[in-house]
């Protein structure tokens, strides 16, 4: 029997709360212990802190971490940082179709790639949907240290040509001193459970320390509960020191498998059923209909990507490098209602698509095949006929055929791989000028970058019973090669003069992206997306009568190259299209001080040449053939300012408390919306967060307020305002005995009051949030 939302997270609840109350004798007879574990861990902690530089930036809590399950994706943990929002449509995080990162008007999603994001400080290789990487595909939660996210101006050194509003780079954390094992096991409502263990070597060689770790998840969606998402997920990672240079490796691999929701296309959509997105749980036998089966929408991702690090002194030269590479590859299912027609077998014959072993090799589609008779040939439907199914017109509709009608439908693979090289050296040199300390650095970035796209159709071998498909394709429809060469170089100088420090930097961008079409040589393409020479500044100045307080302020023009996606269109014209661009001014306070933390900037950013693909005709439902005409083109830009700010505040030796507020207006520049709000941007956000700590025992409370947003260039519907709220409760007991060193319990309720909403907002659509998900998380350390 299937239990009520309700229901689960109170089960839970009292199974959680009646094994925290029994270890507290024990804690209070290993007090000691406990103690010192506490301040180890302490001593770990990330505190919500600005590093002191002449841009905005924000770091992720410990307590940002506790507010999210162990199967949530890492990029959940910075949603509460001012001027951040995630947004994700299934509860884990496992279906990045409806995730979204927004910051500054700037955004990842489905069509749009402006935030850069790195890994330990290394390129993830952008973060679009079809053959891209997310940084949560690369790093276990337990494996994540911590977020650095720099809002607007970023680092002139971040590896990234997608950072036209910040970086954020994801942080694994390092081998321990001390040998040990940690085993978690998960628990959740969506059948969700998960098994993760790292090893830590300790010492294993003098000077070499280092962890490996591995992970199994799987939760299913949280609307019908048919489709099961997985994850299997490898990690290790070793530092050492052979004579005067330091050295750090990383390796992961990550195979997933997730279910995607549907996109809500209108607002009266969602007020007629705000927890369904259209998608069906059974399979039907009308193709019309299952094009839509939730089981239909899969796609498969695996991931592996590893760096070695190398860094030394020379004199007063500090010289820094490493090297990386990451393999991807991939594939996104649908399920179109037909088989295309692709071969001429001329009229009144069967047609040979539906014969296997016949694969046609890139051309067009004549036509669509809805229903055959016995023998293959093609039906039409009756004169006249009124279709039954809803939304579909009579070629959809078995009633308006003869009787013995075959319906055929195809499934179609968007198969993806790709190869990443990568080479990074920095220096940095302390010197001084005139008794002022002064640092020189620089350093380039070079990758090697190729991605193969192709796509196939599979006949479904019976329609009307199952999905079983034909492996052997009837269509590639086509086939094509990205390669990307690109090359970053950057100089900085800082001088600290006493009263302030300046900073001064430069870097540039040379970037070819092209396109080879594996079946017809005459689409090939090649565009040189190298930027100008891009230019920052800033300066940090202590404010002499408040010891703690300093002001900061910061420009920097930013870069986005062309993407390798423009290219996919034949119809765009590059002789036309030019790199994104965006001009960021920071100007901000900045408090630090044992217990308290607290940061306020202004931003305001002009984004020109933004890119957009611009169709110039329309297709009902799914353009399965992606046959409607159109180019992407340079269409106007955005203007964004605002304020960010931030608290972090500890109450007492128990208590702390974390707040955050964004007010942030981004708007049109281009003739035809000029003034309008961008589309998914919220005006307004705020959130704060209580967490308490006492003897082992944990918890905390944290509340989002995100405003209304619009779905349209236009400005003509608008999503609602919404509130999510997220709990956690836990507790911690050392010295357990029987060889476990310490025992952790974790219960966490994410969306706890089950708000409905629509998040992740795409032009012209949205989807829905993500229900209200309790979980439980044992960890044992040995």
């Amino acid at each position: 029997m299937k239990l009520s939302v309700p229901m689960k997270p109170s089960l839970l609840a009292l199974s959680v709360f009646s094994v925290l109350s029994a270890p507290t004798l024990a804690q209070q007879e290993e007090q000691t212990a406990n103690d010192d574990k506490k301040k180890a861990e302490d001593i770990e902690q990330i505190q919500v802190t600005g590093r002191s530089v002449s841009y905005a930036n924000n770091a992720t809590a410990e307590e940002m971490k506790l507010q999210q399950t162990s199967m949530t994706s890492a990029l959940a943990v910075v949603d509460n940082l001012p001027g951040v929002l995630i947004n994700e449509g299934d509860p884990f995080g496992s279906d990045e179709w409806s995730t979204s990162i927004s910051m500054r008007g700037f955004s990842i999603d489905l069509s749009q790639q402006q935030i850069g994001m790195t890994v330990d400080g290394i390129a993830n290789g952008n973060s679009n949907y079809g053959g891209g990487t997310k940084a949560n595909r690369f790093i276990d939660t337990e494996n994540l240290q911590g977020v650095d996210v720099s809002q607007g101006t970023s680092d002139i050194s971040s590896r990234s040509h997608e950072a036209l509003g910040g970086t954020l780079d994801f942080r694994t954390i390092d081998p321990g001193f001390e040998e040990k094992a940690v085993v978690s096991a998960t628990l959740g409502e969506n059948s969700a459970q998960k098994i993760y263990a790292r090893y830590e070597t300790g010492e294993m060689a003098r000077d070499t320390y280092g962890w490996v770790s591995f992970s199994t998840q799987e939760n299913t969606d949280w609307m019908d509960e048919v489709a099961t998402n997985t994850r299997d997920h490898f990690a290790g990672k070793l530092i050492t020191r052979l004579g005067k240079v330091d050295l750090e490796g990383y390796v992961t691999y990550d195979d997933a498998r997730e279910y995607t929701y549907q996109r809500i296309y209108s607002l009266e959509q969602f007020e007629r059923n705000d927890e369904w997105d259209g998608l069906i749980p059974n399979w039907t036998g009308v193709p019309y209909q299952d094009q839509n089966w939730r089981k239909g929408w899969v796609t498969h991702r695996e991931n592996m990507f590893g760096y070695l690090k190398a860094q030394t002194m020379i004199s007063n030269v500090t010289l820094k490098g490493n090297v990386y590479y990451h393999h991807n590859e991939g594939r996104g299912d649908w399920l179109p209602p037909y088989v295309a027609d692709v071969i001429d077998d001329g009229a009144g014959n069967p047609h040979s698509e539906l014969e296997s072993g016949n694969t046609v090799q890139g051309g067009s589609s004549l036509g669509n095949i809805y229903f055959v008779d016995s023998n293959g040939q093609s039906l039409q439907p009756r004169a006249n006929c009124n279709s039954s199914v809803q939304g579909a017109g009579p070629e959809m509709d078995q009633n308006c055929y003869a009787e013995g009608a075959i319906p055929v439908s195809s499934q179609r693979h968007t198969n993806y791989e790709k190869d990443r090289y990568g080479l990074n050296a920095d220096f940095i040199w302390d010197t001084t000028i005139a008794d002022m300390p002064n640092t020189l650095r620089g350093g380039f970035w070079y990758e090697d970058y190729s991605r193969e796209e192709w796509r196939t159709w599979h006949k479904l071998l019976n329609s009307a019973t199952s999905n079983r498909i034909d492996n052997t394709p009837y269509w590639t429809q086509y086939r094509r090669e990205f390669p990307v060469d690109t090359l970053m170089a950057y100089v900085e100088n800082e001088l600290d003069a006493g009263f302030a420090k300046f900073r001064v930097g430069a870097k540039k961008f040379d970037v070819d992206v092209a396109k080879n079409d594996l079946f017809d040589s005459d689409n090939d393409l090649d565009v040189d997306s190298s930027s100008d020479v891009l230019f920052s500044a800033g300066f940090v100045a202590p404010v002499p009568a408040v010891r703690g307080l300093e002001v900061f302020g910061g420009y920097a023009e930013n870069f986005a190259a062309i993407k390798d996606a423009v290219l996919e269109r034949d119809d765009t014209d590059l002789s036309v299209v030019e790199p994104e661009r965006a001009d960021n001014i920071d100007l901000g306070l900045r408090y630090s001080s044992p217990g308290f933390n607290a940061s306020l900037t202004y931003y305001d950013i002009t984004f020109d040449n933004r890119i957009t693909f611009v169709s110039v005709e329309d297709v009902d439902g799914i353009d399965y053939l992606e046959s409607a005409a159109g180019s992407y083109r340079n269409d106007g830009g955005v203007e964004s300012n605002g304020i960010e700010a931030s608290l972090d505040y500890q109450l007492n030796d128990n208590w702390g408390v974390y707040v955050s507020y964004t007010k942030n207006d981004s708007t049109y520049s281009d003739k035809d919306f000029a003034g309008n709000t961008v589309v998914g941007s919220a005006e307004d956000m705020a959130a704060v967060s209580f967490d308490y700590k006492n003897e082992g025992f944990f918890a905390g409370f944290s509340t989002k307020y995100v405003g209304e947003r619009y779905i349209d260039q236009a400005n003509t519907q608008s999503v609602d305002s919404y509130v999510t709220s997220d709990l956690y409760l836990g507790t911690a007991v050392y010295n357990v005995g029987n060889a476990i060193d310490t025992m952790e319990l974790r219960f966490t309720i994410n969306n706890v009051f089950d708000e409905r909403y629509l998040g992740t907002v795409a032009d012209g659509a949205a989807w829905i949030g993500a229900p209200r998900v309790a979980a439980l998380n044992a960890k044992f350390t040995f």
